[in-house]
C-alpha cells in the first residue's frame, strides 16, 4: 500500500470513528446520560481523533532535490511543480504545509527580522498580524506555485546585519556566504513559512515540514530542538551520485542523530538515481552502483539498509504527470511511499488506537457508574414500596417522614463532602504550582542567564545537567504528589460510598513520571550545541538568546501537557461526585413523590411498583445497549476502516 493510500485509509478510519462518537453522543443525550464527566471524555476522544496530525519532515543540504521529492510524493496531481524546485537554492526558510479549516487558503510568512526580537517562534505563531499573508487559489496550480515560490526569496544585507541575524560567523569563515562585489551577503527573506491549503492529504491531518540547508537549520535552534524532534517521520535526502558528503554528515550528526530512539521513523533517501542511468552501463550495473551507495550510506549513518532507499524524484514526478507506469517503476518512488505508509502510518495508528481505547474505557466507566447508580436506586425503591404491602396509612406516613429525614440528613452532610473537595483542591493547588510556568521559568533561569552571558561558555554543560536534573526531580515530586492525592481520593470515595451508598470510583491518576522521557529527548537534542565544535557559535549572544528561547518554548509544551492531564483527572473526579450527588437528590424527590401518590390512592402502591419495575427493565436494556455501543466503539478503534453499517 502506498503512503497516499495508507493515509486515505487512516483518514477513513478517523471519519468513521468520529461518526460513531457522534452517534453515541446523541444516544447519551437522548437517554439523559450526558453528564459533565461523560461529556469531558467524549470531547477528549473527539479532539484526539479530529486533531490527530502526522508530521513528515524533509531534511537535506541544498540542491539534494528535497522540494522536488515533496512535489513528486504529494503534489503530482496538480500536473506541475508546486514547491519551488529549480536549479540552485530553493526553499530558503523552514516551511510547514498543513490544513486548518478555520483559515482561508493562504501563505503566511514571518520576516527574518523577527530573529532580532526576544519572542520565540511559538510566540510568533500566536501573533498572526506579524506575518505577511498571501491568499492562495488552490484551484489554480499556476497561481499556487507562483505564490509559494516566495519561500525562496532572499535579501542582500551588510555583513553586520547578517551576523546579527545568525548567518555570518567570524569564527567559522568557511560556513559564511560569499559577499558580492558590493560587500552585501545573501540571507533568507523569511524566518518561517506556513502554508494552509485544503489538499486532500493535508485535510486528513498530514503536516509536511520542508527544511532548508545546514546553515539555515543551525541558525534556528527552535527548529532542531522543537519541530524536528516532534515529527513522526524524518526523510533525510542525499544525492545518489555523491552519497554522504561532509555537509550531509554534519546535518545528520548535529540535528538528526539525537532525535531519540525512534530510528524506524527515519528514512534516508538517495535521490537523483537517474544521474546514474548511463547508456554505457547495463541496468544490472546501474542497480549494483545504487546498491553499493545504499550500503555505504547505511554504514556511515549507522542505520539498517532497509531504511535507505534510492529514488529519482524528478522522474517520478514526470511519470505521475504523464501517467508513465514504466518510468514510475524505474524511479522507485513507490518504494518510498510504501515505506512511509508501512513505517509511519502503522506506527501512528497503533499509538492513536491505544490512546482512543483507553479513552473509550474511561468513558464506559463514567457513564456505566451512572447507569448502575440509577439501577441501584430503583431496586431500593421497589424493595421499599414492596414492604408497604398490607400496611396502614400510619405506617406509610411514617415512611414518608423517614425519607424526609434522610433527605435532610443528606443535605446537612454537604459540609463533609465540601471538606473532601477542599482538601483535594488544596493538594492540587500545590501540584499545579510545581508545574506552573513561573516555577518552570525559575528553574531554567540560571541556565538561561549563563547561556546569555558573553564569551565562551565553559560551564554551560554543567548548568544544563543541573537544570535538567532539577526538572526531573520536579516531575518525580509532582508524580509522588499526584499519587498521594490519588490515595486520598480513593480513601474519601470509599468512605462516601460506605456512608451514603454511592458507587464512586477514583479515576486513574496522571502518570507524570512518563514526562521524564520528554525531558530526556529535549536535553539530548540540545547537547549538539554544547560540543566544542559549537563553542564559537554559542559564544554569540544572539544565537545563545535564540537557543534559550527555544529551550523554554519546548519545555513549556511538556509542562502544559502535564497540567492538562492533571486537570482532566481532577475534572473527572469532580464530575463523578457531582453526578452521583444529583442522582441521590433526584432519588429522594422520586421516593417522596411515590409515597405521596400511595397516600392519595389505595391502588397507588401496586401501580407505582409496576412503574418502577418497568423502569428497571428499561434501564437494564439501556445498560446492555450502552455496553454494546461502547464495545463497537472499542472495536472501531482497533479495526481497519470498513463500509459496515453503523449502529444507531
Amino acid at each position: 500500500m502506498s503512503f497516499i493510500q495508507a493515509l486515505d485509509q487512516h483518514g477513513a478510519w478517523r471519519k468513521q470513528f468520529a461518526l460513531r462518537l457522534k452517534l453515541l453522543s446523541e444516544w447519551l443525550i437522548d437517554h439523559e446520560l450526558m453528564e459533565p464527566g461523560v461529556r469531558e471524555r467524549l470531547d477528549q476522544l473527539h479532539a484526539q481523533v479530529k486533531n490527530d496530525k502526522i508530521t513528515v519532515a524533509f531534511v537535506a543540504e541544498f540542491s539534494r532535490g528535497k522540494s522536488e521529492l515533496i512535489n513528486a510524493v504529494f503534489f503530482a496531481g496538480y500536473g506541475r511543480r508546486i514547491m519551488p524546485a529549480s536549479a540552485g537554492r530553493t526553499t530558503m526558510c523552514p516551511t510547514e504545509l498543513a490544513y486548518d479549516a478555520e483559515l482561508p487558503p493562504c501563505l503566511r510568512l514571518l520576516p527574518i527580522e523577527t530573529r532580532l526580537q526576544p519572542q520565540s517562534l511559538l510566540d510568533w505563531r500566536n501573533a498572526p498580524n506579524k506575518w505577511e499573508r498571501v491568499d492562495l487559489d488552490v484551484n489554480d496550480p499556476k497561481q499556487l506555485a507562483k505564490a509559494i515560490h516566495k519561500v525562496a526569496e532572499v535579501r542582500r544585507v551588510p555583513v553586520d546585519e547578517a551576523r546579527a541575524l545568525g548567518f555570518w560567523h567570524d569564527e567559522i569563515p568557511e560556513d559564511n556566504p560569499l559577499p558580492g562585489a558590493d560587500g552585501l551577503v545573501e540571507v533568507p527573506r523569511w524566518r518561517h513559512a506556513l502554508i494552509n491549503m485544503a489538499h486532500p492529504l493535508l485535510k486528513q491531518g498530514l503536516v509536511i515540514l520542508d527544511t532548508p540547508g545546514l546553515n539555515a537549520i543551525g541558525a534556528e535552534p527552535e527548529l532542531t530542538v522543537s519541530l524536528l524532534p516532534q515529527a513522526h517521520a524524518v526523510v533525510f535526502i542525499l544525492a545518489a551520485d555523491a552519497g554522504v558528503t561532509k555537509s550531509d554528515l554534519g546535518i545528520w550528526r548535529q540535528h538528526l542523530g539525537s532525535l531519540g530512539d525512534g530510528q524506524a521513523s527515519r528514512l534516508v533517501v538517495l535521490n537523483k538515481i537517474d544521474t546514474l542511468w548511463d547508456a554505457l552501463s547495463s541496468p544490472e550495473q546501474v542497480q549494483l552502483q545504487i546498491a553499493a551507495q545504499r550500503a555505504d550510506s547505511a554504514e556511515i549513518l549507522g542505520v539498517p539498509m532497509d531504511q535507505v532507499l534510492a529514488v529519482s524524484a524528478q522522474k517520478g514526478l514526470l511519470a505521475k504527470v504523464n501517467r508513465d507506469d514504466e518510468l514510475l517503476k524505474a524511479s522507485q518512488l513507490l518504494d518510498l511511499e510504501h515505506a512511509l505508509g508501512d513505517r509511519l502510518l502503522a506506527q501512528r495508528r497503533r499509538i492513536l488506537s491505544a490512546a482512543v481505547s483507553a479513552g473509550v474505557d474511561a468513558l464506559r466507566g463514567e457513564a456505566g457508574r451512572m447507569v448502575r447508580a440509577r439501577l441501584r436506586d430503583l431496586v431500593e425503591q421497589i424493595q421499599e414500596l414492596d414492604g408497604l404491602r398490607g400496611k396502614n396509612a400510619g405506617v406509610i406516613k411514617q415512611m414518608r417522614l423517614r425519607i424526609e429525614q434522610e433527605q435532610a440528613d443528606f443535605d446537612a452532610s454537604g459540609a463533609k463532602i465540601q471538606a473532601v473537595r477542599s482538601v483535594h483542591l488544596r493538594l492540587l493547588k500545590d501540584l499545579f504550582a510545581l508545574l506552573s510556568p513561573s516555577h518552570l521559568k525559575a528553574e531554567v533561569a540560571a541556565l538561561a542567564k549563563q547561556l546569555k552571558s558573553p564569551g565562551i561558555k565553559l560551564g554551560v554543560r554543567r548548568a544544563y545537567d543541573h537544570t535538567f536534573d532539577r526538572l526531573r526531580e520536579d516531575l518525580d515530586k509532582a508524580d509522588r504528589m499526584a499519587g498521594e492525592i490519588q490515595s486520598m481520593l480513593e480513601g474519601s470515595f470509599k468512605s462516601l460510598n460506605a456512608e451514603y451508598g454511592f458507587s464512586l470510583q477514583a479515576p486513574s491518576g496522571p502518570q507524570l513520571a512518563a514526562y521524564r522521557k520528554d525531558l530526556d529527548l529535549i536535553e539530548k537534542s540540545h547537547l549538539q550545541y554544547l560540543s566544542l565544535g559549537n563553542a564559537l557559535r554559542l559564544a554569540q549572544p544572539e544565537f545563545a538568546e535564540r537557543l534559550a528561547r527555544a529551550l523554554m518554548s519546548r519545555l513549556r509544551v511538556v509542562y502544559d501537557t502535564a497540567v492538562n492531564e492533571v486537570e482532566l483527572w481532577n475534572k473527572s473526579a469532580a464530575a463523578q461526585l457531582d453526578a452521583q450527588l444529583r442522582e441521590r437528590r433526584r432519588n429522594f424527590t422520586r421516593r417522596i413523590e411515590a409515597v405521596s401518590r400511595i397516600q392519595q390512592a389505595a391502588s397507588g402502591l401496586d401501580e407505582r411498583i409496576r412503574e418502577l419495575q418497568a423502569q428497571q427493565a428499561a434501564l437494564n436494556q439501556l445498560e446492555a445497549k450502552f455496553g454494546e455501543l461502547t464495545e463497537q466503539l472499542m472495536a472501531a478503534s482497533e479495526d481497519e476502516p470498513a463500509d459496515e453499517a453503523l449502529v444507531a
